[in-house]
Parts: structure tokens; C-alpha cells; sequence
């Protein structure tokens, strides 16, 4: 298993646990995120994109794995994906640079399924 999809893994467990423990929160959010993911005015591509370009720039590791293996998924390339990562790049200088690392491992990860 790769670092990336120890990274998805940690996600799953932390929703599982706090399905236990917190149930009525993790389903208002996840009802939240069901439906602001779904397709609308924005498609579920162009929003993973955004996703992509957010979690670079937050700097969190698990969300770049979720939603690149999610953008992958939704049929972007992965110039579509670094292009992303380099508008958070833009937005938030150097810290978020050293992120397109996790990105580019996320890519590659997940574009091998």
C-alpha cells in the first residue's frame, strides 16, 4: 500500500469512528459534502479541481489524496490536476509548492488503478 492510499485509509477509519462516536455530525457533514459534490452548475470534474487546488493550499495531505483519487475518477488528467496545484501555488506561495509533492504522489498512486 502506497503513502497516498494510507492516507485514504486513515480517512475511512476516522469517518468509521466517528460514526460511532459522533454519529449525528459526521452524517450532517457527509450528507453536506454528498451534496455539494454532485453535479450542478460546476461539474463534478471542475469542482474536484478545486477541491485539489484547496487541499494544496490548506496543506492537508489526506485531502489531496481524497480528491485526487476523486478528480482522477472524475476523468481529469493529471495536467488538469497539477494545473490546479499550481493555482493554490499562485494563491499561496511556497508552502503550497512543497505540497504539489503529495499531490504528485497522489497522482501517480491512484492513476495506477
Amino acid at each position: 500500500m502506497g503513502k497516498m492510499q494510507e492516507k485514504l485509509t486513515d480517512v475511512k477509519k476516522l469517518i468509521g469512528k466517528l460514526q460511532k462516536e459522533q454519529p449525528q455530525e459526521i452524517k450532517s457533514f457527509l450528507n453536506f459534502m454528498t451534496a455539494v459534490t454532485k453535479e450542478g452548475p460546476l461539474s463534478v470534474k471542475q469542482k474536484e479541481l478545486i477541491n485539489i487546488a484547496l487541499s494544496v493550499a490548506a496543506q492537508c495531505e489526506w485531502c489531496i489524496a481524497l480528491h485526487t483519487n476523486e478528480a482522477l475518477r472524475a476523468g481529469c488528467s493529471r495536467e488538469e490536476i497539477m494545473d490546479a496545484g499550481m493555482q493554490a501555488v499562485l494563491m499561496h506561495g511556497g508552502p503550497a509548492l512543497m505540497y504539489l509533492t503529495p499531490l504528485e504522489k497522489a497522482i501517480e498512486e491512484f492513476g495506477d488503478e
